[in-house]
């Protein structure tokens, strides 16, 4: 049932929520769960229609309705992640533009920004590598934090590029962000305080079993091989001579962690945890690579 013209936001997030409930959706793009779903899917339409407070009791505009059900029924009939409907995902507390060129933001490393990857980094670093970069959002996010850092993004699609590109201008970062095609570290030069990277990392059974929602992202930036270790192990072989003496590689590598852990059991691997959920994050140091 679509949303009832003079309805107010808390019985909007009711039917919306029923709908999505109903739909049998998969969350996991950004959210976990229907209410907060419609939550997101509300606030962001309100601001787009000039509201600047947002209460339980305040009126949805009828052209926040329509438009709200023609992204409700797209995300129900399509099986698209919320944000590429919307063309925006959140990250580290920043708004990104998204398409289907680019992975959905939602790694477990912005809380490692949001501690700037404390303990493990003792100074600010100067200069850091996003590889594998999507959209921008990592290595962007990792440019508010030090705000004195230069940072490359770096990718092997020049579309997903385009989208890092658009992120760097939104925020106002082009003298010290730059975005590279690169196929892993073929095209970067120097070397790197910091190496951050979200790669692909799925297998393919892996892969085979995941929700429909996963099929709508690129495979490009999910699927590595039958074990989902090809380019985390071709990262690790390659990145010491990225890396400055001090450096730190930091590799998400999802569930695919213990397959990485086993066929790197000669290297320190350090498996970090998190206080907001997310697994699968390891570090290691320029020294013991």
């Amino acid at each position: 049932m679509a949303p009832q013209h003079g309805i107010n936001t808390q019985q909007f997030i009711k039917q919306i929520t029923a709908r999505f409930e109903m739909a049998c959706l998969h969350f996991g793009h950004g959210t976990d769960n229907a209410w907060d779903e419609a939550c997101w899917l509300l606030e962001t339409l309100l601001k787009r229609h000039g509201a600047t407070e947002i209460g339980a009791e305040l009126p949805v505009p009828q052209s926040c309705l329509e438009e709200a059900n023609a992204i409700v029924q797209a995300r129900i009939t399509t099986r698209k992640p919320l944000a590429y409907l919307l063309g925006e995902a959140w990250f580290c507390g920043l708004a990104f533009h998204v398409n289907e060129h680019v992975l959905v933001p939602r790694s477990p490393i912005a809380e490692l920004i949001a501690n700037e990857f404390q303990p493990m980094i003792k100074e600010a670093p100067k200069r850091i590598l996003d590889l594998c970069t999507g959209s921008g959002c990592i290595g962007i996010a990792c440019a508010m934090a030090f705000p004195d850092s230069q940072v490359v993004l770096s990718d092997i699609s020049e579309d997903a590029l385009e989208i890092a590109r658009r992120n760097i201008e939104r925020y106002g970062l082009g003298d010290r962000v730059a975005a590279v095609r690169s196929d892993l570290f073929e095209e970067i030069n120097g070397r790197f305080d910091l190496v951050v990277t979200n790669p692909p990392y799925v297998g393919e059974t892996e892969y085979e079993s995941l929700p429909e929602e996963f099929f709508r992202e690129p495979a490009l930036g999910l699927l590595t091989g039958h074990d989902g270790l090809d380019i985390p192990l071709r990262i690790l072989k390659q990145c010491r001579r990225y890396l400055e003496d001090t450096g730190w590689l930091v590799l998400e590598v999802g569930n695919s962690d213990e397959a990485l852990a086993n066929a790197c059991i000669e290297l320190p691997l350090i498996w970090l945890d998190f206080e907001q959920g997310g697994s699968g994050v390891c570090a290691i140091s320029a020294a013991d690579l």
